[in-house]
């Protein structure tokens, strides 16, 4: 009988995970799947260290875990690392969600333990059912096809050796092993998207095909090999189709075989290599199906604009305003490195005023469309809610030791020229939720 042990080392040395010597740093939360993770990597043989990080969100909980995987390194006598964070601060410092908030600590810190201790490898404990699950969320989402391809098993130094497991494999592994592990309370609630397809999506699929983990980790693996035969012709196709002219690269759309999926292609082109998102390129070749030009596009990094038949992509110059506009109903936005999702609701729906910086509030009624998204001016200023008078935004900036990378990120959503929200930051007082507010605008940003 195979066990799950000896599928582990097949799926390493597959995949080459682990090359002979190398030492690999075992991320373990104290759950049953980085648990058994532990378990398989002692019994592999592996030269490891396991490195815990304590967020401080759950109270006794986060506290009970890390004595748990201190306790089991210990046991196994391997070097264990602890790090807390106070990440509640960090959110709030930042606009970042806890889950972008706490994934960029960890992973700094992690690489940073990688530098310092001579560790070849980061292993994460994601099994067969979290791809799937992922699956399912870039799904409902919204995505294109490598979107669909589930966790890679390789990224970088960070590897994945149990995606070849199913959840219930895992959790078999560790009653019969007697592996301790901890149950994140988190887990059973509905509130994030991917317990409600873990909790509710999946268990309806597993009824109608028993072997779903199964199909699904082989439709998974079928689309992954279409996207890597997609990314050999993308990269051929580069190098016809792409110029690089004054240091801008020129997309010559006129190269490409009009019997391919242009959008798609033009997708392929832009989205790896400069980071644009896909609605962004829809409307970008909406604008180039229309044959208009002047209006820019904005990723992170990069600017393009179409000219004729061809999209000019350059680095974003420091004094850019990287305006955007934002009609009426849009549910998103992009400014630098964040995402502005947009919800349009009644007053009547919110349980709250109180809300984080990174949220705003705003009377609907109050704006008028399209709103203009764009980098903070000198000169600019708004009436922070609260005050009376107006101040400048570099005051406001400078007042709340704002630093020179943070303040050139800073941007200003405008109505008809007058600041509404310094995102991220304050809201401006004229348009703030009163008592005969009746549609409320609500923006959430989060970094990207």
């Amino acid at each position: 009988m195979v066990t799950l042990l000896d599928k582990f080392r097949r799926y390493i040395r597959e995949n080459k995970l682990v090359q002979p010597g190398e030492r690999v740093l075992l991320t373990v939360s104290g759950g049953v799947d980085s648990m058994v993770m532990l378990s398989l990597f002692v019994g592999a043989g592996y030269d490891i260290g396991v490195a815990h990080c304590n967020f401080q969100l759950r109270g006794a909980e986060s506290e009970e875990d890390e004595v748990l995987v201190e306790n089991e390194a210990k046991r196994y006598g391997v070097p264990f690392y602890n790090r807390r964070f106070d990440t509640r601060s960090e959110m709030e410092r930042t606009g970042e969600s806890v889950q972008m908030a706490a994934r960029r600590l960890r992973y700094d810190w992690f690489n940073t333990l990688c530098s310092e201790e001579g560790y070849a490898a980061i292993a994460i404990a994601h099994q067969a059912d979290d791809s799937i699950e992922t699956f399912f969320i870039n799904l409902l989402r919204g995505t294109g096809l490598k979107g669909l391809t589930g966790i890679s098993v390789v990224r970088g130094r960070v590897i994945r050796p149990l995606l070849f497991a199913s959840r219930k494999e895992i959790t078999d592994y560790a009653i019969a092993n007697k592996v301790p592990y901890r149950e994140d309370s988190s887990n059973r609630s509905t509130k994030y998207l991917r317990n409600k397809v873990r909790l509710g999506l999946v268990p309806r699929i597993r009824e109608i095909n028993p072997r779903f983990t199964d199909t699904m980790r082989l439709n998974i693996s079928r689309l992954t090999d279409a996207q890597l035969f997609i990314n050999h012709g993308i990269e051929k196709l580069r190098d016809r189709v792409i110029e690089t002219r004054n240091g801008a690269a020129i997309v010559h759309t006129e190269r490409i075989d009009p019997e391919f999926p242009v959008s798609f292609v033009i997708f392929e082109l832009l989205n790896s290599a400069y980071g644009f998102k896909g609605d962004v390129i829809d409307a970008m070749c909406r604008t180039l199906d229309e044959g208009t030009s002047g209006r820019r596009f904005y990723s992170r990094d990069y600017v393009a604009w179409v000219d004729r038949q061809e999209i000019v992509v350059e680095p974003i110059a420091t004094d850019d305003p990287c305006t955007v506009e934002v009609e009426r109903g849009a549910s998103k936005a992009y400014c630098g490195n964040s995402v502005l999702y947009l919800e349009w609701t009644d007053v009547d729906s919110v349980a709250s005023y109180s809300q984080p910086e990174n949220v705003a509030l705003i009377d609907a009624d109050q704006l008028s469309f399209p709103l203009t998204l764009r980098r903070w001016q000198e000169g600019d200023a708004f009436v922070p809610i609260g005050m009376e008078g107006h101040k400048k935004v570099s005051d406001f900036l400078i007042d709340a030791k704002v630093s020179v990378p943070e303040k050139q990120r800073q941007f200003v959503l405008t109505s008809q020229g007058e600041i509404v929200w310094l995102v991220g930051r304050r809201l401006d007082d004229r348009f703030k939720i009163t008592d005969k507010t009746e549609n409320i605008l609500k923006i959430t940003r989060e970094i990207i």
